[in-house]
Order: structure tokens, then sequence, then C-alpha cells
């Protein structure tokens, strides 16, 4: 059966009732690291080539797989992207990354240009979306998306930038998740009021931060009430993963 997004009718049944996907009236925590599900809280966990860890059958979490530019350099970059293609099959494995650009940490842009690129084409060869880590290489970032045409969406993840980089990255089709801290801030609320509702997610990034803190603040910054929010969540949940009618 042709997948979608990667995965397959047999898989999604799998995987819903085994409740590795969020049900209605779950917090949807979209990027997490090292995180613990909890009753009403569904989480999106990170899990990093160079960590070698692999999903556990958990309830109330699914995982993405990539290699972390921080954590890359000449000497692991091949066995980081064997270790991708290896593991991105696993059952529960949703989506590549966190993979992306950082101009302050990291190794040299040309090796994270050449990283990133190899997990793009794993995500298109896998139907699988991409969460992204990009700090200042905006430019590359974009450089990728108009070279490689992706037909996966992405998500940029902890995202705290202005209205016009959010309108710019939303216009190449990608969804926003705001960084937890940012999120938090009273000076988040205008960009929050400047972008369309059906592209943006709400994270903890693995932090101390409470996602029902966040979503209380971001309901309120956007008119809604938080049972209305987790519905538009879900629904932007179920659009990225590209999950069929009887998932949404």
């Amino acid at each position: 059966m042709k997948p979608l997004n990667g995965l397959t009718k047999e898989l999604l049944c799998y995987l819903n009732k085994a409740m590795h996907l969020p049900q209605p009236g779950d917090y949807i925590d979209i990027h997490v690291h090292g995180g613990t599900p909890a009753a009403g809280i569904f989480i999106l966990e990170s899990l990093m080539a160079h960590e070698e860890k692999l999903p556990h059958d958990a309830s109330g979490v699914s995982y993405t797989y990539g290699i972390h530019p921080w954590f890359l350099n000449e000497a692991n970059h091949n066995q980081l992207i064997i270790s991708v293609e290896n593991s991105v099959n696993q059952p529960g494995i949703i989506a590549i990354g966190e993979a992306g650009f950082d101009r302050i940490r990291g190794p040299s842009i040309e090796l994270q240009r050449l990283a990133f690129e190899e997990q793009i084409i794993i995500s298109e060869e896998t139907r699988k979306p991409v969460v992204i880590h990009c700090v200042r290489a905006w430019d590359e970032l974009l450089s990728v998306q108009k070279r490689r045409k992706p037909k996966m969406p992405w998500l940029v993840h902890g995202f705290r930038g202005n209205v016009e980089l959010a309108s710019q990255l939303l216009s190449k089709g990608m969804y926003l998740s705001f960084w937890f801290d940012f999120i938090l801030r009273p000076e988040s609320r205008d960009l929050l009021r400047h972008l369309p509702v059906n592209r943006i997610f709400l994270e903890t990034d693995g932090a101390e931060a409470n996602i029902r803190t966040i979503y209380d603040k971001v309901a309120a910054d956007l008119n809604l009430s938080v049972a209305d929010l987790k519905s538009v969540i879900l629904k932007n949940f179920n659009a990225f993963f590209g999950l069929p009618a009887p998932f949404i």
C-alpha cells in the first residue's frame, strides 16, 4: 500500500491503537529531548543520531531521528548518515530531525549543508517530514529549500524571529514552532497575531517549561480557548504528517 508521508495505513492503525499519535484533547509538545509522556500530553521526542538511541514502545510519544549540527564533525559524518538511514524506518519514528544549520556552534557550514541535504534526500525517499534547527543561517536553509524543492513539509523548531522572517518561511510552505522562553514573553503576542494559526506548533524543547502554561499564554494571545487551541494544533499535526481523514 502506498505510504502517506512514509506511514502506511497499517502502521497508522498500529500507532493510533498503541496511543503513539495524539488524541483529541491532548496537549501536543512538538519538540522534546528526554521527555516523559504524561496523561493528556503527547510528545514528539527528538532522538539524535550521535546518541544511538532508539524509540521506546510507550504511549503518548512518537519520535524524530536525525543529525543535530552541534554534534556533527568530519570524523563522524559518514557514520551518522548511516545511522539515520538504518533507523528512520523504526516503528515510532515519524520524522527526520532535528537537522539543519547553526552558525554559532557546529562544524563548517559546508559540512552542515552536506549533512542536511543528505537528510533531506532520506526524508524524500521515506516520505517523512523534517524538523529543523536553524540559528543565524536562514540564507542557507532557504537556498537548500529552493534547490531541492522538497515535497515533504518542513517544521522550524525554536523560532524566535520577527514577522518578516516568519512570513518568508511560511511563504515557502514551512511550519513554525516557537522557542518556549520567547513565546512566554509579552512581546511575542504581536508575532502570533500576524501568523496563520494553521501553521503553528508549541514546544518545551526538553527544558523545565510547562506545556500547559505555554498553551494558556498562546490561547490568551490569540483570543482562543485552550480547548480550541488544542484542536487547531491537532489539525496542524495531522496536516504536517499527512494523516488521513479517519485520524483527524
